[in-house]
């Protein structure tokens, strides 16, 4: 199972009220309390061998070095949502999860390397995202989880459910998404 660590932190954090998560010391915790509450109905539920989560490292990456205007006119980060990113981290590794982190690259190529190798490798890949980019990858073995609502509901992308929502393939839905608008 592979982790969108920034998608799904910025999930939470959208989906839980920030002034009733908050420590003592005033750092907000709402990201990490949802990212966490997913990530334990998640092990529950699926029941995976394996557990990675990937983050970005920064808003600098290859793509950026290139095309200078990708993603520039992304608002900044709430400042409630600073910090958390790092204690969220914290608690992946109290749990024994990996995480990676690749300066140049997002999270989400992180993601597609790993699972196009695993799946090469014979393994069922689940990836976990907030990302529709991610539905590119999917295949008989690489199935996206999207989360629909809040941090509890989430949508089971498979080849056929591609098709039945957005009537075309997982593989040209990179195309579809450029003619959307995204870069």
């Amino acid at each position: 199972m592979l982790l969108d660590g920034n998608s799904l932190a910025f999930r939470a954090f959208y989906a839980l009220p920030a002034e009733n998560f908050k420590t003592r010391g005033g750092l907000t915790t709402n990201a990490v309390y949802g990212f966490t509450a997913m990530l334990i109905n998640l092990l529950r539920d699926e029941g995976p061998t394996h557990v990675a989560a990937a983050f970005d490292v920064s808003r600098q990456t290859f793509r950026s070095e290139r095309y200078p205007e990708y993603k520039a006119n992304r608002s900044s980060t709430p400042d409630e949502f600073h910090g958390q990113i790092d204690v969220t981290k914290e608690v992946l590794a109290a749990l024994g999860i990996t995480v990676l982190a690749e300066p140049g690259f997002e999270a989400d190529d992180v993601i597609a390397t790993l699972a196009t190798q695993a799946e090469k490798e014979g393994y069922r890949v689940l990836v976990v995202t907030g990302d529709r980019d991610s539905l590119q990858l999917v295949s008989d073995d690489v199935t996206v989880l999207y989360p629909r609502k809040g941090v509890s509901e989430l949508t089971r992308f498979t080849p056929t459910a591609v098709v039945e929502k957005y009537g075309l393939t997982p593989e040209q839905y990179p195309d579809f998404a450029a003619l959307r608008g995204d870069p």
